[in-house]
Order: structure tokens, then sequence, then C-alpha cells
């Protein structure tokens, strides 16, 4: 999408502003487009909103911004406030809003469920969609991320180019995904049902480490996002060393960005698994804790 809608011919090198720490094809995909990724640094206490307040200099650069919501590490929601002063600051400023929105279905308060960026738009009377698309997926809702199956929809001038230019540099869903996508797609029920699980996964988590740490419970999406005691990195190896249980470091989703790098001391632990084994693997991480307490 990136390279279909970023213009580099501009007089400075066009901006993308994206979350810090946030999902790696974002950056890479700005840097193919020839365009400057811009870090939004996120909060260091839950719930890890990014940064917005920019100059109005930096949002002229600015050609993309992505949001995820919930986000890809930390678990943050937007909300419609938010959303209201992004979407003005997009048309006053004339760049495109991309909500990446494939952790959407996956939250913790089933009455609640997280707003979307065309859901807001609907709401603040915005029914055009006008320089907002949202990307949607069954790989986290349907626990299927083999099918590469998913979904685009917003501004239907952006829509045009991307179909465009997905006709010359994508390629065509076999038939058998396409089936199993509708089938995926029409389902509710199993969502519901992952839905519960990861609750269950969270809020046994959470009492597992309850005297060794501080576990914040995102508002979506199925990792913890844990401050650990050590280096980010070294306390990684160390857990595989000791436990045989593999995180993602912080610092390897995030940059340092204004002195500041918000994947520092943080690790990206994914709940996948099924109930028993998060189980087994929150003891081992407990006894982990507690080890290097005593250090």
């Amino acid at each position: 999408i990136a390279q279909c809608l970023i213009d580099p011919s501009t007089p400075r090198p066009p901006k993308v502003m994206l979350p810090n720490p946030f999902y790696q094809i974002y950056e890479g995909a700005a840097l193919l487009a020839g365009a400057q990724p811009y870090y939004l640094n996120s909060s260091s206490q839950a719930p890890f909103h990014p940064d917005f307040n920019l100059s109005s200099d930096d949002w002229d650069a600015c050609q993309m911004l992505y949001l995820c919501s919930p986000g890809n590490p930390t678990g943050n929601v937007i909300d419609l406030e938010q959303y209201q002063m992004l979407i003005e600051l997009a048309l006053r400023h004339n760049f495109v809003l991309i909500g990446d929105e494939c952790y959407s279905e996956i939250y913790l308060n089933e009455s609640n469920p997280p707003l979307g960026l065309l859901q807001a738009c609907q709401q603040l009377g915005h029914a055009d969609f006008k320089n907002c698309l949202v990307f949607h997926s069954l790989s986290k809702r349907s626990n299927a991320p083999g099918l590469r199956s998913g979904f685009v929809a917003g501004d239907a001038h952006l829509i045009d180019q991307f179909r465009l230019y997905r006709t010359y540099h994508g390629c065509a869903m076999p038939p058998p995904v396409q089936y199993a996508s509708i089938a995926a797609w029409q389902d509710e029920a199993h969502v519901v049902e992952n839905r519960r699980l990861y609750r269950e996964k969270f809020n046994l988590t959470k009492e597992i480490l309850a005297d060794v740490a501080e576990v914040h419970l995102p508002e979506g999406g199925f990792y913890l996002w844990l401050s650990t005691p050590i280096d980010d990195i070294e306390f990684t190896k160390k857990l595989y060393e000791k436990q045989n249980i593999t995180v993602l470091p912080g610092s390897y989703l995030s940059r340092e960005f204004n002195g500041v790098n918000p994947g520092f001391q943080r690790v990206r632990i994914a709940l996948v698994a099924d109930k028993a084994e998060c189980e087994d693997a929150a003891l081992r991480l407990r006894h982990f804790l507690h080890a290097l307490q005593f250090q």
C-alpha cells in the first residue's frame, strides 16, 4: 500500500509515521517506497498510546500514518477522541490514515469491542472515508495466518489505486483458500470462543506472575508487553537458556527516537499456545523472574 500511495518526488523525503514499537512491515514498506520513517514513541505506561503531539510542519511532511488498534505489541486501543483528532489532521494536511485492524476481533471485554477507524468515520459524519483505509485479516480472529486472507476497505479513490497496484504486483488467491475464507468470515461462533480462551489464558498468566511482575492486561490482541528487570535481549537469551521459553525482545520491535527506545527492557509474550502450555510457560517464567530477584 505504501508503494502505490507514496509520492517520493516531493522536495523533501516524504514521512511515513508509525507507532513505536511497531510491526516491522510498516518500516520496511516506508523504506521501499522511498519515504522516511518517523517514529511516534509510545508512553512507557499502559495503555501505551503513541505520542501524536507533533508540529504542523511534521504533519505537512506526512504522507501516511500507520495506526494499529489493538496495537502490536502493546495492545493499546485508539478511542473516538483520538480518531477524531487524527481524521481532522489527515484531512487538513492531506495524508492517508492506514488502520491495521488485524487484532480488532481479539479483546478482553466482550461487551466493549475496540472502535475501528471506519466506525469512527461514520460516527463523526465522515461518510466517504476520505484519506482512510483499514486492513483486516483472518490470521488472528480465526488463527489462520497461513491462509494469507484478508480485505481492505475505505476511501474509494484510494481503493482504485490499490486495486491497480495489486493487479500487477499481487497474485490471485487459490480457490481452496477462497472457499476456506468464506467459511471463516461467515462464522462468528469460533471467534467468540477464541476470545473466551484468550481471556482465560490472560487471567491465568496474570495470577501466576502476580508476585514477581507487574502485568498489564491489554485492551486487545494476544500479547503481554512485559517489563523486564534487566536488558531485554539478555533477558530473552537467559529465559531460553534456563527455561526453554521463547519471547521477543522489545528492542527488536522498536527504534531509538528522540533519545528514547520504548521497547528497551520489555518483551513481547504471545499467548497463542493452548491453556496448558501457557500455564506451564507462565510457571517457568515466574520461576525465572523469582531467581533474577535474588541474583
